[in-house]
């Protein structure tokens, strides 16, 4: 049986390159995700085979949120999924590897996440988490956001600014502390909005610049439904209104070509003001080949289970 293609056309293409993002895509309808989820959340409680160990520093709790995908086994075939796959390997190429995936839930009162770029992942710690080698005009990494419920205005859907994904606004070597007391407080100060316990202005290489926010538009997502844009392009999310109990939840996988290097030079991951060990890590190729040997690979989760290469 012949495997569905899920690629974008080349007019899907150019909307990409235009805008920096397409979608949505439905992945999953939304009375499967939630019957899903309400199974798997009950995983996220079992650590014992996650690869970064949750302990009582707000830090390491806080890096505790990523790359569950390496021992929960739903989120190791999310990740591979070809309706994913496909569309992602359409604009980097062949050869593609999943290099980290993050949880983005967002609580009834939590605040909007201020705007902001990623492109080496380093302003958090100030290196490089990835790096784009022989000077390539490529940076950045491809982010995957998939609603695991929906995802509105008034529980905090994610915004973009169309087509600002070809220039950084913000330099990743600057400083920017670490303020835990900062997180959920921000707009009630000042309107602004937080970033998980640091000031992304801090990064801004003019301090005068402010984001074109009468662009943005709105992400409205039904729950099964994932978007595909950039993380050099510009992007926030709406603060949680509180009109409902429930989270909105996102989880996210992010993908380069195989030939990036990721954590380059390292065997910690730090972020929020501290460190995990990186013995336990690997990317995961989940279309084509792996090109270089520079980067630590997983071909099996921490429960043996093998990830699924799309093609």
């Amino acid at each position: 049986m012949t495997q569905p293609s899920f690629f974008l056309s080349p007019e899907e293409l150019a909307t990409f390159k235009q805008q920096g993002y397409i979608g949505p895509f439905t992945l999953y309808q939304p009375d499967e995700i939630r019957a899903i989820w309400r199974k798997e959340r009950r995983k996220l409680f079992d650590r014992s085979m996650a690869i970064y160990k949750e302990d009582t520093n707000s830090a390491v709790t806080n890096i505790a949120n990523y790359d569950r995908h390496l021992d929960m086994s739903f989120l190791a075939d999310h990740i591979c999924r070809p309706e994913i796959v496909h569309r992602v390997a359409s604009i980097l190429g062949p050869d593609v590897m999943c290099w980290r995936s993050e949880f983005f839930p967002k609580m009834p009162g939590d605040e909007g996440t201020d705007w902001h770029q990623a492109d080496t992942f380093a302003n958090a710690s100030g290196k490089p988490q990835i790096v784009w080698p022989n000077a390539e005009d490529f940076g950045g990494t491809i982010t995957v956001w998939s609603a695991f419920t929906e995802a509105s205005i008034e529980n905090g859907c994610l915004q973009f600014i169309p087509g600002t994904h070809e220039h950084m606004y913000y330099d990743e070597s600057l400083e920017m502390p670490y303020q835990p007391d900062l997180i959920n407080t921000v707009e009630k100060k000042d309107g602004r909005r937080g970033f998980f316990g640091y000031d992304y202005r801090h990064l801004q290489k003019d301090p005068d610049w402010e984001p074109e926010v009468d662009k943005a538009v709105s992400m409205v997502m039904e729950a099964g439904q994932f978007i595909i844009f950039w993380s050099t392009l510009m992007h926030a999310s709406h603060p949680h209104l509180g009109n409902t109990d429930e989270m909105r939840l996102g989880f996210v996988g992010r993908y380069v070509p195989s030939h990036v290097k990721i954590y380059p030079d390292t065997e910690q991951l730090e972020e929020y003001g501290g460190s995990v060990s990186l013995a336990d890590f690997g990317s995961v190729l989940v279309h084509g080949n792996k090109t270089y040997d520079y980067n630590a690979m997983r071909t099996e989760t921490t429960r043996g289970k093998p990830f699924k290469k799309c093609c």
